[in-house]
């Protein structure tokens, strides 16, 4: 993960009632906090008041993945392929003569039948693959639903032999049996264009199309070699390890596959003899591609042992019904799919001098009527906690998404600014880049810097230094109803002043971090005082009447109601504009080769949400090549998002830049809405 070591949901035009309004008193009752048990019934008595300095958050919760439609017979967001149960959203619509037509989602048929999306440029038609004619492809009708592009699969379905059943949130799907043959393996023909790094090629050969998947799995460790001579040092590979992948059928395979691919014997324990002579290790020699074919559960799984630099690529053909497995350094496939009306998928590898990176981006007209941007995060009453972006982003009917700024990943706590319907949610910290927009489609980047000045009698203005931030330095921090119930130290020894109605009523020692929750009032905030700022304590005592000043450097972070900061600034007006070292990043973070994530406007106006893996061969790119990149898309303003594992590209459902199962959990978002 690319870090410093160290929800909103979709507002419609529907009204919702405003949960902010409505937090109680809750606390973990001690000693240090006993005097704020008769604020429980201030709190209480006044739900409606809004709080001071807190703008509430319009949202709406939806209790179901797919909203009511005319014609929707039933819904669900769970399938079972084959007796597995898997999440997977789909629909039933009632059509003539008591028929009706299956529809399933992108990534349940992607990901779990092995159906590749070909390119189109009509949302509304997708061609696929699958074990078909290439050039005579199968075209899907489509439509948009909740944050979901659905795929007419009735007639596929039929076509390949499925029966379709329902049983109440469940798509059940049965598809005929199936046996793998054979499986072949040779060396792949490899373009001049290509670096060869060992390629293969693996055939796998079937009596009728069946289901597949891929799953991206973890490092391979080698066992260490171990030398005759215990005086002797064992050199250290200088490769890096493999990694295993797992090809998983729908399908038994011939008993023959399976034993030829059996592990070999364990070798018998050297029986005493003459001391050989001393030898430095031989080599290791490398492994084999194909570690085991297994039968299980009436699937045939076969687990590939793939050397650093390079993954699979698979294509499925017809006559005789195959899938074919490259094993090559390039094997993202180009894509450019128009998804909905202003919302295009688009893939491929952007050469930088000798280098070509894979890049996987979206492509989003924000001046497109029914498209709209927001900040998402883990969840809307309280700003602590993490997820998948796939979570997230389901959870808020997000078509589509991409992971944001900085966090805690111990605490699990924001480090960066986050605003939404110009409510700061978390302020900046340390100059750092940000994106900001508003619902006519006008974006700014800058390096942003929050400036709120605490107000009282006799002329006192103090800083406040950070506002809901996970972020921990000597002064001021001010915590507000938006950061949760309560609030715990980060630091020993912090003083916590309560300010409820512009207006001091508490002063509390907190003694030890992490110990006593403090409340947070609804109608105030809490001051927590750290460091060398304990003293101003001394300046506020209870009864003392303060306000706040609030504004930003640049002013005109202050025009725009959405925030999301990251950093470093990348790419500013056309020019690259990298200066991590001015935005505190470390020396190890400014020259670490990771994937990255990164948002910028076009100068047509687009805006791009793009991921960036590993180059072809090796490993990703550094902030330098990340911004060479972002200007090579398009990029006239673009911003660097958290980044390594953290990176991922959300669409309808899917992950379109990795398996799921290597994304970490974030803690905030970028959210892309459609609206009718």
């Amino acid at each position: 993960m690319v870090k410093m070591k160290n929800c909103c949901y979709q507002q419609d035009h529907s009204a919702v009632a405003n949960q902010f309004n409505h937090r109680f008193f809750r606390a973990i009752v001690s000693p240090i906090i006993a005097t704020l048990l008769c604020l429980s019934s201030t709190w209480e008595a006044n739900p409606q008041q809004s709080p001071t300095n807190t703008k509430p958050i319009p949202r709406e919760i939806s209790p179901s993945p797919t909203p009511p439609l005319t014609g929707v017979s039933s819904s669900g967001s769970q399938i079972s392929l084959n007796g597995r149960t898997l999440p997977g959203n789909w629909l039933q619509q009632s059509v003539k003569a008591g028929r009706v037509t299956t529809y399933l989602s992108d990534g349940p048929f992607r990901q779990l039948i092995g159906v590749d999306f070909l390119n189109t440029s009509n949302p509304a038609r997708q061609p696929v693959a699958w074990f078909s004619s290439a050039n005579k492809p199968v075209v899907l009708a489509t439509r948009l639903l909740g944050g979901y592009r659905y795929l007419n699969i009735t007639n596929f379905a039929q076509a390949a032999g499925w029966q379709l059943q329902i049983n109440g949130n469940t798509l059940v799907i049965a598809t005929p049996k199936a046996q793998v043959i054979n499986i072949l393996e040779s060396q792949q023909p490899v373009a001049s264009s290509v670096t060869p790094l060992q390629p293969a090629r693996l055939v796998i050969d079937l009596d009728r199309p069946t289901p597949w998947q891929i799953t991206q799995g973890e490092l391979i460790k080698r066992p260490q070699t171990l030398t005759p001579d215990p005086d002797t040092v064992t050199p250290k590979s200088s490769t890096q390890p493999n990694r295993e992948w797992i090809i998983t059928l729908d399908g038994t395979a011939d008993p023959s596959l399976i034993q030829r691919y059996a592990p070999p014997p364990l070798a018998p324990l050297p029986t005493s003899s003459p001391e050989p002579p001393k030898q430095l290790p031989a080599a290791p020699e490398p492994e084999a591609l194909i570690q085991k074919v297994e039968v299980v559960n009436n699937q045939t799984v076969i687990s590939l042992s793939v050397p650093f630099g390079l993954s699979p690529q698979i294509n499925t053909v017809a006559n005789p019904n195959r899938l074919i497995i490259d094993i090559r350094p390039d094997a993202m496939v180009q894509r450019d799919i128009t998804w909905a009306s202003g919302l295009r998928w688009r893939q491929q590898f952007i050469n930088l001098d000798t280098e070509r990176f894979p890049v996987v981006w979206l492509e989003i007209n924000p001046r497109k009527v029914g498209l709209a941007l927001k900040p998402i995060w883990t969840n809307p009453d309280t700003l602590t906690g993490t997820a998948p972006i796939i979570q997230t982003a389901q959870r808020y009917l997000a078509a589509a998404a991409i992971n944001g700024g900085y966090f805690n990943r111990n605490n699990k706590l924001p480090l960066g600014a986050l605003r939404r319907d110009n409510q700061w949610l978390s302020g900046p910290i340390l100059n750092r880049g940000a994106i900001a927009w508003n619902d006519s489609g006008q974006f700014y980047f800058g390096r942003l810097t929050l400036e709120e000045t605490l107000i009282a009698p006799n002329n006192l203005r103090l800083p406040i230094i950070f506002l809901n931030s996970g972020y921990v330095q000597s002064g001021i921090a001010r915590y507000t109803p938006t950061w949760g119930f309560s609030y715990t130290p980060l630091t020993d020894n912090e003083i916590i002043i309560v300010v409820q109605k512009n207006q001091v009523t508490h002063q509390l020692s907190a003694g030890k971090a992490g110990e006593t929750a403090v409340p947070i009032p609804q109608d105030g905030y809490l001051l927590t005082l750290r460091g060398n700022a304990v003293s101003d304590a001394l300046q506020l005592p209870v009864g003392t009447t303060v306000t706040i000043s609030s504004s930003t450097t640049p002013a005109n972070f202050n025009l725009y109601p959405y925030i999301v900061g990251a950093g470093p600034l990348l790419v500013q007006n056309g020019q690259i504009v990298l200066d991590a070292k001015a935005e505190k990043f470390s020396n190890a973070f400014i020259a670490e080769k990771a994937i990255r994530s990164g948002i910028c406007t076009t100068a047509t106006g687009k805006l791009l949400i793009a991921a960036v893996h590993n180059r072809a061969g090796g490993p990703g790119p550094t902030l330098a090549e990340h911004a060479q990149l972002m200007k090579l898309l398009g990029c006239v303003d673009a911003l660097n998002l958290d980044g390594g594992s953290s990176t991922s590209l959300y669409l309808g459902g899917q992950l379109l830049d990795r398996s799921p199962s290597t994304a970490a959990r974030v803690h905030n978002g970028i959210g892309i809405f459609l609206r009718k």
